[in-house]
């Protein structure tokens, strides 16, 4: 009987097919996925990058059909046509799903609201965390998330960068500004945890950041690493009081930033390098157990203290984050790369951080992209056609403007203005949507634009503007920026009535305390300028209040 028994064929057990698709808990098939990838392909999983122009590059295309990379970042060099975006997504899409396993690609894009939106086109303006700051509804924050998240979906975006639970702290910050919900961080984490859940409604995966937090310095770390000198008790009570609140609501991702706090025991470590903040306060302190994803790692912030690109990349493994993220993509030999697969393959430890960061990678995309609400892989034009810009969404980011225009003080009644005295006022601005709303609301208002930001113009704007102001009694200017504030300084002395219309950050009305009237509106989306013209005509009466400490008014 043995000897026929060893005469027969012998046949091994099959192999269960398996691929993203298959219908397994999330957890167990991360876990068979990453039993069939080879190290090449469990470390292209970390890997999220972006491309220059319009249509992805021939290079990202390698990237995807021959790496197999986890992820692709859309900035907005990528996004003025929006039907082009749209493709542009699905042709990379297609590119990941023709591998055997069938894993897509994460794709994330910046889309805050308000300052920051990366994917133009069509898509909606909205006013912006600092308006919703200044409504203070948790409802007005799920429904930004909610709309914001519903258009990036239509156009095949699963992952947004959003929200900013950066506090206003610093209010000199250029690099902050109206993307913080204010300087409160219970506020700031319960504003933050409505949006991500709109959000995540929408079918777009929410991600929180600049972890531990960027709204305490001036400088921006695109160019410079940023030291912060507050002890870590003052950190940990502020700054990330905010995503102590997420990590409670389950935020599925956040980002770490390029930051360091020199009195705590990370030194000059920047953040998103260091193990103390990413695997000891955020993992176990914390208690997160989603995914991190660095702030760009080509910005100076992060190589400058690592010493070169591939170095940072490696460390960033180390300290525990999950998706490096790089605006620009590199060469497939590129150090990056070839450096951390080396690495890998002869260092145990090294190599089974990787295996984690990948298998955390697989988890997410297994929870959130195989649901009924998970954004197309390949949108159709007509359904991007008919979905963005979100006409519901649009209905609401006017009301959630009427809602937190702010009146920052009016004296004597200077507000509102008199219609039937209109051709006695000014309106100037460098946004020619308040200009032409203006004259709509306005009939017979005289308008005068100037530049956004030209210092070396300043001296010839304000000789204009005095000659524009001698015509009327009443000047009502908008002001975004520092230049602005300089230009109406040109008024102090005219004997007109000013008015100040406050764009984006309120900060800068500080220098401007002889001015007759001051509004804040914290964006310069249509919606914003329309509430503020109705706002000055006296047909919206302001309710917003300030999401931050007083101005200090000062001559």
């Amino acid at each position: 009987m043995l000897g026929v028994l060893l005469l027969l064929p012998w046949h091994a057990p099959a192999i269960e097919p398996v691929d993203f698709f298959t219908q397994k808990d999330p957890s167990v098939l991360a876990e068979e996925l990453l039993s069939r990838m080879s190290d090449e392909e469990i470390l292209a999983q970390v890997f999220m990058f972006g491309w220059v122009g319009a249509d992805p590059s021939p290079l990202i295309l390698e990237w995807i059909e021959k790496r197999r990379i986890g992820g692709v970042k859309i900035f907005g060099w990528n996004t003025e046509d929006t039907l082009r975006l749209a493709r542009a997504v699905g042709s990379l899409q297609e590119g990941a799903l023709r591998s055997p396993l069938k894993i897509p690609l994460l794709v994330a894009t910046d889309q805050e609201g308000g300052w920051i939106r990366h994917v133009k086109g069509t898509t909606s303006e909205s006013p912006g965390n600092m308006a919703i700051g200044a409504s203070g509804f948790p409802q007005d924050a799920y429904q930004a998330g909610f709309y914001i998240g519903r258009e990036l979906a239509a156009l095949g975006i699963n992952m947004n960068f959003a929200p900013t639970v950066d506090l206003y702290t610093n209010t000199r910050s250029v690099l902050i500004g109206p993307r913080s919900f204010g300087d409160n961080p219970s506020a700031a984490g319960i504003l933050g945890a409505a949006f991500a859940r709109g959000m995540e409604k929408a079918g777009v995966i929410p991600t929180a950041k600049h972890f531990p937090g960027h709204g305490d310095t001036e400088l921006d770390s695109h160019g410079i690493l940023p030291l912060i000198n507050i002890p870590f008790e003052t950190l940990w009570n502020r700054e990330l009081l905010p995503y102590r609140i997420l990590v409670k609501e389950r935020i599925p991702a956040i980002m770490s930033g390029h930051l360091a706090f020199p009195l705590t025991k990370a030194g000059r470590t920047p953040a998103s390098l260091s193990p103390y903040f990413i695997t000891e306060i955020l993992r176990k302190k914390m208690g997160f157990t989603g995914i991190v994803v660095t702030d760009d790692l080509m910005m100076n912030g992060a190589t400058t203290p690592a010493g070169s690109l591939s170095r940072a990349a490696q460390l960033a493994l180390e300290a525990g984050n999950d998706i490096l993220m790089f605006s620009k993509t590199p060469f497939l030999t590129d150090p990056v790369w070839t450096n951390l697969l080396a690495t890998m393959q002869q260092n145990p430890q090294f190599r089974r951080r990787v295996q984690d960061a990948a298998r955390r990678v697989l988890e997410l995309k297994l929870t959130y992209l195989r649901r009924p609400e998970t954004p197309p892989f390949v949108p159709k034009e007509a359904e991007v056609r008919k979905r963005v810009p979100d006409k519901e969404g649009q209905a609401f980011f006017l009301q959630l403007a009427a809602r937190s225009v702010t009146v920052i003080f009016n004296k004597n009644g200077v507000i509102p203005v008199k219609k039937e005295q209109a051709s006695r006022v000014l309106f100037a601005s460098p946004f020619e949507d308040f200009l032409s709303q203006g004259r709509k609301l306005f009939p017979g208002v005289r308008t005068w634009r100037f530049s956004y930001d030209a210092p070396e113009r300043l001296e010839i704007e304000q000789q204009n503007l005095r000659l524009q102001a001698q015509q009327v009694d009443t000047v009502v200017i908008t002001c975004a920026n520092g230049y602005g504030t300089n230009l109406i300084e040109a008024l102090r002395t005219s004997g007109k009535r000013v008015i100040v219309v406050s764009v984006l950050s309120p900060i800068y009305v500080e220098r401007l305390p002889w001015v007759d009237g001051a509004l804040a509106i914290y964006s310069y989306a249509p919606e914003s300028f329309l509430v503020a013209l109705s706002t000055l005509a006296g047909t919206i009466q302001p309710e917003g209040k300030l999401p931050f400490k007083g101005l200090k008014l000062t001559s």
